[in-house]
């Protein structure tokens, strides 16, 4: 099987077994992540092939909505991959990017790098900044039915992998625990540039939100 009809199927798998996500973590936060994963690998001259399987089974099972399981998404797309003959060594490398793409806080460390995992774990981390992570942090609170903002509730930014999969806080505080903290956690040039970019929207957005919070504007 010829690497497209791998990719294609794969695109199939994918739109199939996110059918009624939640909409922050849906097939369309996959095209997204697999789209910009396209456009970063290109400048960076990565393994496109492992760039797009990776993008595609990223999320395949977040373990967000498996009682944070983590061990599910990277079987789940190591067993679809089997069944279309993938050699080893690709399932293997994609079963590490699944691994070790997530923020988990942002207090852990990485215990494992490739090039291809710079590409796509960058690609993710920028679906969660600007608009569309502003759009995807307040859906996300709304599913959860947490509150939009209690300035009684402080950040906590020393969350552990363990806390932050437990946190509950209002979905303004996550701009500060996770989103506020990824333009300097991105791997690749590409990757920082349109970070910072991103970075500037929210934070204009921020302003505002306080602003018409305490009826100021």
């Amino acid at each position: 099987m010829n690497k497209d009809t791998i990719i294609t199927k794969t695109e199939a798998f994918v739109k199939t077994t996110l059918a009624g996500a939640e909409g922050g973590h849906d097939w369309w936060h996959v095209y997204r992540v697999w789209q910009m994963a396209k456009h970063i690998a290109r400048k960076e001259k990565a393994d496109m092939f492992i760039v797009e399987l990776g993008a595609l089974l990223h999320d395949i099972a977040d373990s967000k909505f498996h009682n944070g399981d983590e061990k599910i998404g990277p079987e789940k797309a190591a067993t679809f991959l089997e069944g279309l003959s993938v050699p080893s060594q690709v399932i293997g490398h994609i079963v590490n990017i699944i691994k070790h793409i997530s923020f988990r806080g942002g207090n852990h460390t990485q215990g494992f790098y490739s090039p291809e995992l710079a590409v796509v774990q960058d690609a993710d981390r920028l679906d969660a900044m600007g608009a569309i992570g502003i759009a995807r942090a307040f859906n996300y609170g709304g599913y959860k039915n947490r509150e939009l903002h209690n300035p009684a509730l402080k950040p906590d930014l020393q969350m552990t992998n363990a806390t932050y999969k437990k946190n509950t806080g209002p979905t303004i505080n996550h701009f500060y625990e996770k989103l506020l903290r990824l333009k300097d956690r991105m791997n690749t040039p590409t990757g920082k540039t349109i970070a910072k970019q991103r970075h500037r929207y929210m934070e204009g957005f921020l302003q505002h939100f306080f602003n018409e919070w305490e009826g100021k504007a």
